[in-house]
Order: structure tokens, then sequence, then C-alpha cells
């Protein structure tokens, strides 16, 4: 009896740690990154990719989160539940209040065109991080993960998982509003600042 004691004590502690593992809303991981400047964004176009009258979608850079709300999802081909999350982000960037924007995390260029092509590209500008420096100085835990930006360039929310209507509805909308309701930054112009279409 005395020699299976060790077994049995390290079996219980497996198994609270196991339990613990995946307890809880993975949404709401916590991150060291709410309140403070976003982290430097210098990431080149998606090679190939336009905007359905031709245009070359632009690629993404630190100047352009500040003096208006971003929402910027980091999204890759091959990951399933950027799928499945994908007819949400859709119907999110026909909201005129906030700017959406990908971070093409460690994918194949071809693999990602096809993917927004078949899909739907819901993003105004898709920065391409080959491989994966950017997402690691952005606390990216994995894909898809989904931060909103604040018009002073802080996060201000990070959403961690799949988004499906009811994360956008009940936690990430609510997020864009606050920020849209922060008070803009001295130093941002009002040339800078969105002009709501919503009612």
């Amino acid at each position: 009896m005395l020699l299976l004691l060790p077994l049995v004590a390290f079996m219980a502690l497996a198994g609270l740690f196991y339990g613990r593992l995946f307890s809880g809303d993975p949404a709401r991981l916590p991150s060291a990154l709410i309140g403070q400047p976003a982290p430097p964004l210098d990431l080149p176009a998606l090679d190939g990719l336009a905007t359905p009258d031709g245009r070359p979608v632009p690629g993404l850079g630190s100047a352009e989160l500040k003096g208006r709300v971003t929402v910027l999802n980091v999204f890759a081909s091959w990951c399933v539940p950027c799928r499945d999350e994908h007819p949400v982000l859709v119907e999110l960037s026909k909201l005129r209040d906030f700017r959406l924007v990908g971070l093409n995390y460690k994918d194949d260029a071809e693999n990602a065109r096809r993917f927004l092509g078949r899909f739907g590209n819901p993003y105004a500008a898709v920065g391409v991080d080959a491989g994966g420096r950017t997402a690691i100085d952005w606390g990216v835990y994995g894909v898809p993960e989904t931060f909103v930006i604040g018009k002073d360039g802080r996060i201000a929310y990070k959403y961690v998982g799949p988004l499906d209507a009811d994360g956008a509805a009940t936690r990430l909308l609510p997020a864009v509003q606050k920020a849209l309701e922060a008070p803009a930054p001295a130093d941002a112009s009002p040339a800078d600042m969105p002009k709501s279409t919503t009612p």
C-alpha cells in the first residue's frame, strides 16, 4: 500500500492541474498589455491581396493605430477556428465606427489570399507576420485572437479564441463602444477621427 501512495498522490495532482487548465473561459485570459501602448507594428502587406475595385490592401503600421478605434484580429488560413469566426468578422466589417484590420500569422501568402478570397476579406489592412515575432510582442497565446486599440493607441481589450455572435455582442462590441466613448488624445486631429454612419 505504501508503494502505491506516491502514484496516487501524483494522479490526484495531475487530475487537479488538468481540471484547472481547461476550466473557465479562455476569452477572459488576462493580458499584461491592457492599458499599455500597442507594441510597434511594421508589417508588410499581403502580396497580391486587393480590394474589390482592384486597389492593393495595405499592410499594418503603428501610425494607423492612433486617432481612431481599431480592432486587430490575428488569423491564419491553417487555423480551423479562424474559419468558424470569419462570418462574424465579415459582419463586424460592416460597422463604420471602427477600423477592422488583420494580422496574418505564420501563413503562406497564397493560402492566406485563397482563404480571404473564399470567405471574404473583412479587413481594411492586412499585415503579414511570417515569422511570428510581432505576435510574440503582442502577447498572442494562439490563433485567433482579437484586440481593441483605443484612439490613444493603447490596447483597451483582448479577446482570446474564436469570436462567435454572442462573444462579439456581449464582450467585443461593448469594449469597442467604451473605447469610442473615451476622449480623443490631445494630439489627434479631427481628420483622424472616423465619421459615424450608424444610426
